[in-house]
């Protein structure tokens, strides 16, 4: 068991991950629809693999955590798939922890024929870096918009549209995914202090969900 394993459970049930328009976004430039293959790349709470099934795509799903109960068990940097194996690549809310962003990225665009769709949090500032860290130590980083779009270039991907959200998070529950407390939660709570509201129970940061393709003369 690690980390994530144990927080399986509450990313399944987590309505932050679970539902949103960053989500109706991600899960709309995917292109969904009968048939269409799709691997959902670091799964985590299963919430883009339900909504494309919904939909009627064909669904692989791999995380590096067992107890997210992947049906591929591997990093976002080591995809064991055929190049080109899908239609469109997903990956929502989990770059910030990937290692070697800009391998997953390669790796991600290797495998697909058409479209990659990304999603996740934007760099605010190095208050909110160090807050998360604490917080969660499986964190890395953050990225600019600039970063992220120069990453997917350098993987061969071409951005066509992006959209930015808000997303609020309830402080406690926040905390608690990650079994944050005492000394180390009061800092965190003051690190982010001029992101949260002013009763101090929740804090907002920025999502961007960016659609690419693969380049090329003929996609992009």
């Amino acid at each position: 068991m690690n980390e994530w394993d144990d927080r399986a459970a509450y990313y399944r049930a987590s309505r932050t991950h679970a539902e949103g328009a960053d989500l109706d976004q991600v899960v709309a430039w995917c292109e969904p629809g009968p048939g269409v293959t799709a691997l959902d790349v670091a799964t985590g709470g299963g919430h883009v693999a339900r909504r494309l099934r919904e939909l009627g795509c064909v669904v692989t799903t791999c995380d590096a955590a067992v107890g997210m109960e992947p049906d591929v068990v591997c990093p976002a940097e080591q995809l064991p798939f055929a190049g080109a194996a899908f239609e469109v690549v997903v990956c929502r809310l989990a770059a910030h922890h990937f290692r070697d962003p800009a391998q997953a990225l390669r790796e991600m665009a290797r495998v697909s024929r058409r479209l990659v769709v990304i999603e996740d949090t934007l760099l605010i500032d190095e208050r909110v870096q160090e807050a998360e860290r604490l917080r969660d130590p499986t964190h890395v980083s953050h990225y600019a918009r600039e970063e992220l779009l120069r990453m997917m270039a350098e993987a061969g991907l071409c951005a066509v549209a992006e959209a930015d959200f808000a997303k609020r998070h309830e402080m406690d529950d926040w905390l608690s995914a990650t079994g944050c407390s005492g000394d180390v939660a009061a800092r965190v709570r003051s690190l982010l202090a001029h992101v949260s509201a002013p009763d101090e129970r929740s804090w907002t940061d920025t999502k961007i969900v960016l659609k690419t393709r693969k380049s090329g003369p003929a996609r992009c």
